[in-house]
């Protein structure tokens, strides 16, 4: 794929380019931090990662090509920060760039995933596991990589655009 490395928002788009499926890696991308998820081969569960600091780009190919070699990685889902009316403003400009970069340093497809809301029900989720703040600012960002994820693989799974 190099240089010409799919990044889309369509589910059935990227379900063209991965047509074996294959293990896929989200991530939710903040301004000091990265959240990851990682799902099955068969896009069935995603469950949270690693939480990475945030550098420069070069240091985050870096760690992510580690963990993409590690798992066996086909894909990436990453979150598309929308406003709530769908709009796009400078975060949703930012994870494009992002996304551009990555699909052209790790040469895998990239799918870019409504992520409104993800942060809210990742922080549901840790609340009704009694977890308490101090955990939940440590977690929160794999959590919501994993709400994006598992919301793309339902998509993927079920054959939905």
């Amino acid at each position: 794929m190099a240089d010409g490395a799919l990044i889309t928002t369509s589910a059935i788009d990227y379900r063209a380019a991965l047509p074996q499926g294959g293990a896929l890696i989200g991530l939710d991308l903040g301004t000091q931090t990265i959240g990851t998820a990682f799902c099955d081969a068969g896009w069935r569960f995603a469950s949270p990662g690693k939480t990475l600091k945030r550098g420069k780009f070069g240091a985050d190919r870096e760690l992510l090509r580690a963990l993409v070699a590690e798992r066996g990685i086909k894909g990436a889902v990453i979150g598309l920060p929308l406003n709530m009316d769908g709009s796009e403003g400078p975060r949703s400009q930012s994870s494009r760039a992002y996304a551009r970069n990555l699909a052209a340093a790790l040469d895998l497809p990239v799918l870019l995933w409504d992520e409104r809301w993800s942060t809210a029900s990742a922080e549901g989720a840790l609340i009704a596991q009694d977890m308490s703040r101090a955990k939940r600012a440590e977690r929160i960002d794999s959590h919501a990589a994993a709400v994006i994820l598992q919301a793309a693989i339902d998509a993927l799974a079920g054959g939905f655009a």
